[in-house]
């Protein structure tokens, strides 16, 4: 696929734009989850930094133990990444989270101890805090934060970041079907500004090689 590079605010429309579709009964079929491949400033395989930083989404959601989560006071001076799924996805949203979850293990155990994975669902009717908490641990790492609440309010969160998610749509077959972006925000530590996004084909070598530049805020 050929490649684009385009200007910060040309790719914050496009990735507001490219939605995965997962299904509980299929495959993604929508060909949308790899329609855009941009870049603000030149790119390395997987990761994009950006030329215009994101703001932190003023999010107070519900973690894995039923308790108030304020997303911008639980992180602040933190490495943060922040990804939008759902725990009944059946390829991309676990395979992102075991993706990072290699990458986490390789780490430094202080690293490890300061990064925060976020991962915030887009079907909370279904993904509670106790189905958060038991599905966690098995696709991703036991140190991964959970986050359900509102459907409208984690809508508006993902906006924020240019992430765009719909709300999880039955199909005649029975499936459940959910539309999200599937992309992983990168917050650095020293301004807890989004500086680095990253595409569904991140892999975990890369992820590997890119977070320890991520915990200290480097550029990958």
């Amino acid at each position: 696929m050929r490649k684009k590079y385009l200007p910060a605010a040309a790719f914050l429309a496009a990735a507001a734009l490219a939605l995965t579709a997962c299904s509980t009964g299929g495959t993604d079929e929508s060909g949308t989850g790899s329609a855009f491949e941009v870049s603000a400033q030149p790119k390395t395989k997987a990761a994009t930094v950006l030329d215009a930083p994101y703001t932190k989404p003023d999010l107070v959601l519900t973690d894995t133990r039923g308790e108030s989560f304020d997303l911008r006071e639980r992180t602040k001076g933190r490495p943060t990444l922040i990804y939008f799924g759902y725990t009944h996805c059946p390829d991309v949203c676990p395979l992102t989270m075991s993706n990072l979850a290699i990458a986490v293990k390789q780490l430094p155990e202080a690293d490890r101890d300061r990064l925060q994975v976020v991962f915030v669902t887009t079907d909370p009717e279904r993904d509670t805090a106790e189905e958060l908490a038991r599905w966690l641990p098995s696709a991703g790492d036991p140190s991964f934060i959970g986050l359900t609440g509102d459907f409208e309010t984690i809508q508006a969160g993902a906006r924020e970041l240019h992430i765009g998610i719909d709300p999880p749509k039955k199909n005649p077959d029975g499936t459940v079907e959910s539309m999200h972006g599937a992309q992983v925000i990168a917050f650095s530590p020293k301004t807890d500004q989004g500086y680095v996004f990253y595409g569904e084909d991140t892999d975990a070598d890369t992820w590997a090689k890119d977070l320890p530049k991520l915990v200290k805020g480097e550029k990958p």
